[in-house]
């Protein structure tokens, strides 16, 4: 089976300790083979924009840069958007 040489990036914008994070890698577990996951600590001081923006809000999503979901996992619109990515990568 021949693997797509660019896997989406999903970005998981987060803080410790943060239980919906946890949460939420835990239900997206299924799908780590499809996706590379990149987690940004927005309390580091480099990241001080993403806190501003989503510090009442995460977990928050962003799949290739793009924003996609806040607070839970939503696995249908997840789904939605990574077989899109993939097809477009074929």
């Amino acid at each position: 089976c021949s693997a797509p040489a660019n896997k989406p990036v999903l970005t998981l914008f987060t803080k410790k300790p943060c239980p919906l994070c946890d949460e939420a890698k835990e239900v997206l577990e299924p799908y780590k083979r499809r996706f590379i996951l990149q987690e940004v600590d927005i309390t580091l001081p480099e990241n001080s924009a993403w806190n501003e923006k989503y510090k009442y809000d995460i977990p928050v999503f962003h799949l290739n840069g793009k924003f996609l979901m806040k607070h839970r996992v939503d696995i249908q619109k997840f789904e939605d958007q990574l077989a899109k990515l993939e097809l477009q990568n074929y």
